[in-house]
């Protein structure tokens, strides 16, 4: 398949890929948030037992600064706590409150089953294939998308 051909498909999963994303800002903004801030909710809500700051970081692909406002966000507002990790006291480890979980859980169980719903419209076999090819992608990117940081630091 020669590069034109690519470039129309590379299009075509960009626009499928956004209908996805806006989803998930859409019903985002239905309760004040941001889709970021709705993905920290979601990483808290399937994590009872907390997760550490540096974990919310590296699954979102965000810098500690844009998670840490979005924990501090939460934190005032009385949702989070915070409480220092016994192997690393610059971690936090992250856990909802009462009050949180009483605010996530209108939000993130709602989005979840709209997601489990979604992909449950697919066969077994095409939602093997899509999380498989999803991965393969995914790899693909991140692979081509290093190699330009390396290549502009030279």
């Amino acid at each position: 398949m020669n590069r034109e051909e690519v470039r129309a498909y590379v299009n075509q999963y960009c626009k499928l890929r956004d209908v996805q994303f806006s989803a998930y800002e859409l019903h985002a903004r239905k309760h004040n948030l941001t889709a970021k801030e709705e993905f920290v909710l979601d990483i808290l809500w399937f994590s009872p037992d907390g997760c550490l700051q540096s974990e919310i970081c590296e699954r979102l692909s965000a810098t500690k600064q844009t998670v840490s406002a979005i924990i501090k966000k939460f934190w005032k507002q009385g949702y989070l706590s915070l409480t220092e990790s016994e192997t690393d006291r610059r971690n936090k480890i992250v856990r909802f409150t009462e009050a949180g979980k009483e605010y996530a859980k209108k939000i993130i169980p709602p989005a979840a089953n709209a997601e489990i719903d979604a992909m449950a419209e697919l066969s077994g076999e095409d939602i093997a294939e899509l999380v498989r090819l999803t991965a393969l992608f995914s790899n693909y990117m991140k692979k081509h998308f290093d190699e330009i940081k390396e290549e502009e630091s030279l």
